[in-house]
């Protein structure tokens, strides 16, 4: 069924070139690394890769909402060819960040908080370890883990962290298999990727290490020592220009969590006139100071989301 027209349209069109062009922009960076000279010619090369690969994962978020394409099988195959440029399935991250708009800023995704009873040693290293770039290996590694044995991930030596306690709880038994399907195709993307390369796969991994630090390091940053509320704990940033398009208006994260089924071209029309705005690069540089401890008590997760797609329509 196709998604019905709101007062939020999806940009069709544009969404559509954007897919084309990081895709066609990835693929030509992966010939490239290939090709060039050890050094700054291909520091420079996984330098852009690192960029390209944000808008891809932001194209990637609008299809986890069925906000890349009205009609949902349009969606689903626009984000497994988004997808599998991060990499991970895209039937495995949809049901995970819905689980992140159920959970914000609850004891289960609040990075940022030392609460009592929290092992300070591993907090502090899950931090930072989140800032320097290692969240990003978590999320194929942990979906080649779920799709080979489901039940590993949720044994206690997976969840001792609060805020891993819930990993792919969300994830139901149906879903295992068309996120087993899905990393099959991703295997068969990543061969054809290291023809492309001519089978250098230190430099498609030096690639990945400078978009793991690139993504990896933003990815907490509209949530970091916002408000303990689910809906409202997030910043709406100000970003420059070019910040802005890179990650599709992603620095208006509170109106997204404000209203999920909204594209992102019209996320900035969203915002509040009492809205905090901090500054974007202001904001990344006070998360390195660490985790902190936060004096409001943590909220109770939403067992669905606020708004619906369903029910902007109607």
């Amino acid at each position: 069924m196709r998604r019905v027209t709101t007062a939020w349209p999806i940009p069709t069109r544009l969404n559509l070139a954007l897919v084309a062009l990081v895709t066609a922009a990835a693929l030509l960076l992966f010939a490239l690394a290939g090709r060039v000279p050890a050094g700054w010619p291909l520091a420079l090369v996984a330098l852009a890769f690192s960029f390209v690969g944000l808008t891809a994962y932001a194209l990637l978020h609008e299809a986890t909402h069925d906000n890349l394409h009205p009609d949902p099988r349009w969606n689903a195959w626009l984000g497994r060819l988004v997808g599998a440029l991060f990499p991970v399935p895209f039937s495995l991250v949809r049901v995970t960040h819905q689980g992140h708009h159920l959970r914000n800023r609850t004891r289960f995704e609040s990075f940022d908080v030392l609460e009592p009873g929290d092992p300070p040693l591993l907090t502090w290293l899950q931090w930072y370890g989140i800032l320097l770039g290692f969240f990003w290996p978590l999320v194929p590694l942990g979906a080649l883990l779920f799709s080979l044995a489901p039940g590993l991930l949720r044994t206690r030596a997976f969840t001792r962290l609060r805020t891993a306690s819930y990993l792919l709880s969300d994830v139901r038994a149906p879903a295992v298999r068309l996120i087993r399907l899905e990393l099959l195709g991703l295997a068969a993307f990543f061969v054809a990727v290291l023809a492309l390369l001519e089978w250098r796969w230190e430099r498609l991994l030096l690639l990945y290490a400078a978009f793991a630090f690139n993504w990896s390091t933003r990815q907490y940053v509209g949530h970091a020592f916002a408000p303990r509320e689910v809906i409202e704990g997030a910043f709406n940033l100000r970003a420059g220009r070019l910040t802005s398009a890179l990650l599709l208006r992603g620095e208006h994260d509170l109106n997204h969590h404000r209203r999920p089924d909204v594209p992102w071209l019209h996320l900035p029309r969203l915002t509040r006139p009492g809205d905090a705005r901090p500054i974007y690069w202001r904001h990344y540089l006070r998360q390195w100071l660490g985790p902190r401890r936060h004096a409001d008590p943590p909220p109770e997760s939403l067992a669905e989301l606020p708004l619906s797609v369903h029910d902007a329509a109607a």
